[in-house]
């Protein structure tokens, strides 16, 4: 077993469709686990998302490389107990079909553990398996409305959409990590377990902050775009040649520093609106001004080359193009039925050096060699 890829051995069998359990597979077979996905004849519906990756989705090739693609019918009695014989073997089971789907087709995560006493399993849902939103669809904008996210997102004229699937991504991180504590735990216990999480509870733990606001001091945080509901300065400043920068002023100390060298005005800190971080929240509508015209006057290197001198927090508000020839972004490769795409490498650097990942599979590009394999 290779120390950079430690899963080596470890089957994983995914009922899979969209984002959530994906996620928490492909981090699997990062980590060399198999991973067998169970599609539909027509594939999982990502695959259809949009065809920005070379004419494939770029949902599906970033979260399904190093995958082994079968198509199956849950509901065709051959391939059922085929199911069951890779179930036999495996060591994780996922799935995320639609509440009391899986248990109808005879993969209740609870009979089989009972069948299959090593087994992981893992259920992912959109709010869980009981209560009255049970049944509900959740799709990830639906659980950012839901959980709240949308209200503390945006600006003060209304809420917003994250840019990204974050309560996907949130519900699929902690599944991942859900699991390789039970692979822990049954290394000690010999036993599987079930695991269950939901895209709604996943995004709940994320907005303990607001909601401890909302529950401590009566009033949630207010939306504000690019500044920060009690810290100031915290926000975007615009510079002379139309670019964004922002910055983050953390204590006393910072703003100090930030007033002598930046703004070349030692006294300010002494002044009245300005004096600490309360005041100056309690000031904003004359603190972020003041600093605004200072910003205004310099370029985007100006002000980097000042900041840096000040030792002031900062980041430039970058479009999706200049993420792309960030100086700080890693990539990978990854094979594909259409050839090579580059993607985001993974986040984890580990020691031993980068894990080779492995190729996106076409939909059912394995089924007659795992078909074999489980005759």
């Amino acid at each position: 077993m290779s120390s950079s890829r430690p899963l080596e051995g470890l089957l994983v069998v995914s009922l899979e469709q969209a984002v959530a359990a994906p996620y928490c597979s492909s981090r699997l077979a990062d980590a060399g686990a198999r991973v067998i996905k169970l599609e539909r004849p027509e594939g999982d519906f990502a695959r259809a998302y949009d065809k920005a990756a070379n004419g494939l989705s770029s949902y599906f090739v970033w979260l399904n490389r190093g995958k082994q693609s079968l198509t199956i019918d849950i509901k065709d009695t051959a391939d059922a107990a085929l199911i069951h014989r890779l179930l036999a073997r495996a060591d994780v089971f996922i799935q995320n079909l639609a509440p009391g789907a899986a248990a109808r087709a005879g993969l209740g995560s609870d009979a089989l553990r009972a069948a299959y006493p090593r087994l992981i399993t893992v259920d992912i849902s959109g709010y869980g398996d009981e209560g009255p939103y049970a049944e509900m669809k959740a799709y990830d904008l639906l659980v950012q409305a839901e959980s709240g996210l949308a209200a503390v997102t945006g600006d003060p004229i209304g809420p917003g959409r994250v840019g990204v699937s974050a309560c996907d991504i949130a519900c699929g991180m902690a599944a991942h990590a859900g699991v390789l504590e039970a692979l822990i735990a049954r290394g000690i216990t010999g036993h599987g377990k079930g695991i269950k999480i939901s895209l709604f509870d996943g995004m709940a733990d994320w907005m303990t902050v607001p909601l401890g606001f909302y529950e401590g001091l009566g009033k949630a945080p207010p939306r504000m775009g690019l500044a920060h509901p009690s810290i100031c300065p915290y926000g975007a400043f615009t510079l002379i040649d139309g670019a964004l920068v922002l910055i983050s002023i953390q204590n006393e100390r910072e703003w100090a520093s930030f007033c002598r060298v930046f703004l070349e005005e030692p006294d300010l800190p002494k002044q009245p609106g300005f004096e600490s971080n309360t005041v100056r929240v309690a000031h904003r509508d004359m603190v972020d001004p003041y600093i605004a015209a200072h910003f205004a006057r310099l370029t985007r290197d100006q002000a980097a080359a000042k900041l840096k001198a000040a030792n002031t927090a900062f980041g430039f508000v970058n479009e999706v193009a200049d993420l792309a020839t960030h100086p700080a972004l890693r990539r990978i490769t990854v094979e594909t039925e259409v050839g090579p795409i580059s993607l985001v490498a993974p986040p984890v650097i580990i020691s031993d050096g980068p894990r080779a990942l492995g190729p996106v599979p076409a939909i059912g590009s394995h089924s007659d060699q795992i078909r074999a394999e489980f005759a």
